[in-house]
C-alpha cells in the first residue's frame, strides 16, 4: 500500500487540554494589529533592588529575572548578570530559590519530573543547582511527613544537604562546580526560568509537611518482581527477537497471574487498594510512538495512560502492584523496540525518520495485541474464573474512577504514520513472537 494512503491511526493515548499552550497571547497580538496600537514595552530589569542590599529585594529581583526570561525575554538574564556584576546577590538567591522550587512542588511536580524535565532542557550544572534546591526543600521537613516513593526519588537523585552554614549555598556550590560568579547566577537564574515555566500537573503524591508516612504503599512482591525482572532482563540480553518477545510474554503471564491473586484478595476487603499514579518519562526522538507502546502495556494490565507531549512523559494510572511491574515491562520492550529497529536499518529508507516512527508504532500496536491476548489467556486458565470476572469488572472501575478524577478532560490523538515500508517491517517484528510458554 502507498504510504500515501495510510491515514492517522487512532490510538488511546490522551493529553489533557490544560497541558495545551494557551492561545490567549496570540489572539491579543492580532487584536493589537487590527487596533493600530503598539505592544506594551516589556518590563526593565529590577537592577536597584538587586543592589539594594537587603536579601527580601534580592530575592524579589532574582525571582522577576527568571519570570522574564521564562517568559521568552531570551537576554533578561545576560543582561542582569552584566548590570550587577560584583554585587553580593547570594544571600537573595536561596530564598528565590526556594519559594520557585516550592511553587513547582504545589504544581504537582516530583523530584524525578523536575530532574527528567531539567537534563533536558538545561545543562548539568544547573541540573545540580535544582537537585540540591529539592535536597534543601526536604530537609525543612521531618522525615515521618514525607511520602515514602519521595523519599525514594530523591534518594536515587543523591539529593542531600552537603554544603555548610558557613556561606551561602550557591558560593559553595559555585566552587565546588568550578563556576565564576557571574557564571553561577547566570546558571541559577536558568534553572529558576524552568521552573517558573512547568505547568501545573495533576497532584499525585501528597507535599512534604502532610503527615505523608501514615498512607501506605502496596507493592509487588518481591519474589514475582524478581522473576519478571529476570525475564526480561534475558529478553534484553538475548540476540533473538523471536526469544526476546517470548520471554516477554512470560514475564507478561507472571504479571497477570500475581494481579489476579490481588483482585480476588481485593474483592474479599472492605478497603480495597486505591489506585494510584505515576509518570514514565521517554526519550527523545520519536516520543508519540514510544508513548503508545506504553500506552499498549498498561491497556493489557487494566491501567490508563495520559501522553503530555510538550514535556514527554506519560502518567499512567492503575494499582500501585500493577504500577510496578508494568513500568518494568514498559521500560523493556522500550529497549526491545528500539534494539529491534536499529537491528532491522539496513537500508537507507530504514534509516529515515519516517521509517523509525512507523516501525516503532506497528511495533506498539502490534505488541499491544499480543500482551492483551496473553493476559486473556491467563484470566481464562485461572481457577476460579466465577469469582475473578466481577473482581476484575470492579477493579477496572477503580481505575476508571481515579483517571477521571485526575484527568476531567482529556482529548484523543492520532499518529500519522508515512511509510508503508517501516509499518510493515515493525508489525512483522512484532508478529515473531510466540506467545506460548516456554
Amino acid at each position: 500500500m502507498d504510504a500515501a494512503n495510510f491515514a492517522p491511526l487512532p490510538v488511546s493515548i490522551a493529553s489533557s487540554n490544560f497541558h495545551e499552550q494557551d492561545p490567549a497571547p496570540l489572539a491579543k497580538q492580532n487584536r493589537r494589529r487590527r487596533t493600530g496600537r503598539k505592544p506594551a514595552a516589556a518590563p526593565g530589569l529590577p537592577i536597584d533592588a538587586a543592589l539594594s542590599g537587603d536579601p527580601a529585594q534580592v530575592a524579589d529581583a532574582i525571582a522577576t529575572v527568571a519570570f522574564l526570561a521564562a517568559q521568552g525575554d531570551k537576554n533578561a538574564i545576560e543582561r542582569f548578570v552584566e548590570q550587577v556584576a560584583g554585587a553580593p546577590l547570594a544571600p537573595g538567591i536561596q530564598p528565590a530559590g526556594q519559594r520557585i522550587i516550592a511553587r513547582a512542588f504545589e504544581f504537582g511536580w516530583l523530584p524525578t519530573d523536575i530532574h527528567e524535565a531539567a537534563r533536558r532542557r538545561v545543562d548539568e550544572f544547573a541540573v545540580g543547582y535544582l537537585t540540591d534546591l529539592m535536597a534543601e526543600h526536604r530537609a525543612g521537613y521531618p522525615a515521618e511527613s514525607v511520602d515514602e516513593i519521595w523519599q525514594a526519588q530523591l534518594d536515587e537523585l543523591r539529593a542531600a544537604v552537603w554544603w555548610t552554614s558557613e556561606r551561602s549555598h550557591v558560593e559553595q556550590w559555585a566552587d565546588r562546580a568550578l563556576l565564576t560568579a557571574a557564571e553561577a547566577i547566570t546558571t541559577a537564574l536558568s534553572a529558576l526560568a524552568l521552573l517558573i515555566q512547568l505547568p501545573k500537573l495533576e497532584q499525585i503524591l501528597p507535599l512534604p509537611g502532610t503527615g505523608a508516612r501514615t498512607i501506605p504503599h502496596h507493592h509487588v512482591d518481591e519474589k514475582t518482581l524478581g522473576r519478571v525482572r529476570g525475564l526480561l532482563a534475558k529478553a534484553e540480553s538475548t540476540p533473538f527477537a523471536e526469544e526476546a518477545e517470548t520471554l516477554s510474554a512470560k514475564a507478561q503471564e507472571l504479571m497477570t497471574k500475581y494481579a489476579i491473586d490481588r483482585a480476588l484478595l481485593d474483592a474479599r476487603r472492605t478497603d480495597p487498594e486505591l489506585p494510584a499514579a505515576r509518570r514514565i518519562w521517554l526519550e527523545t526522538p520519536y516520543t508519540d510512538a514510544k508513548a503508545l507502546l506504553i500506552d499498549m502495556v498498561i491497556r493489557a494490565n487494566r491501567a490508563r495512560a495520559i501522553f503530555v507531549a510538550d514535556w514527554g512523559f506519560v502518567t499512567v494510572v492503575g494499582d500501585e502492584t500493577d504500577l510496578d511491574a508494568v513500568e518494568i515491562l514498559a521500560t523493556s520492550l522500550l529497549v526491545q523496540a528500539t534494539r529491534a529497529m536499529i537491528d532491522n536499518a539496513t537500508t537507507e529508507e530504514s534509516r529515515s525518520r519516517h521509517y523509525r516512527k512507523a516501525f516503532l508504532t506497528a511495533y506498539a500496536s502490534r505488541i499491544g495485541e499480543l500482551l492483551t491476548t496473553a493476559a486473556e489467556a491467563t484470566i481464562a486458565d485461572s481457577p476460579d474464573p466465577t469469582h475473578l470476572l466481577p473482581a476484575l469488572a470492579s477493579h477496572q472501575q477503580r481505575v476508571d474512577r481515579a483517571f477521571d478524577t485526575y484527568f476531567p478532560t482529556v482529548r484523543s490523538r492520532g499518529i500519522t504514520i508515512r511509510s508503508a515500508e517501516g509499518w510493515t517491517a515493525g508489525t512483522e517484528a512484532a508478529d515473531r513472537a510466540h506467545f506460548d510458554n516456554p
